[in-house]
């Protein structure tokens, strides 16, 4: 099975710029040694379970709960039986009909 979850985290009564702390959970997420993606507006990673996916987002509001009283959290999930690596494949996919993307 692929979970791709595709999520926006970070505290909303602190400082204009959010990098510091996205930085944070990206930390956390490299440990894991999960496939992830950081993109301008969301990271993206890919797991085995819809369990393991709801604990990168746990352990995600846990680094940054410290830092605020307020956190901003939002997620998108894409389950598929059957099938890994969807992660690069789906661009892979992508570009196998148009040729080169930005990534």
């Amino acid at each position: 099975m692929s979970i791709l979850v595709s999520f926006s985290i970070f505290p909303t009564d602190t400082q204009e710029s959010k990098s510091v702390y996205v930085s944070k959970v990206i930390e956390r997420i490299r440990e894991s040694g999960l496939p992830y993606k950081l993109t301008p507006m969301s990271t993206i990673v890919e797991t085995e379970s819809l369990e393991e996916a709801l604990a990168v987002l746990a352990q995600s509001y846990e680094v940054l709960e410290p830092f605020s009283n307020r956190v901003y959290l939002n997620a998108t999930f894409d389950i598929r039986k059957n099938k890994s690596g969807r992660l690069a494949g789906k661009i892979q996919s992508v570009e196998n009909k148009i040729g080169k993307v930005n990534t």
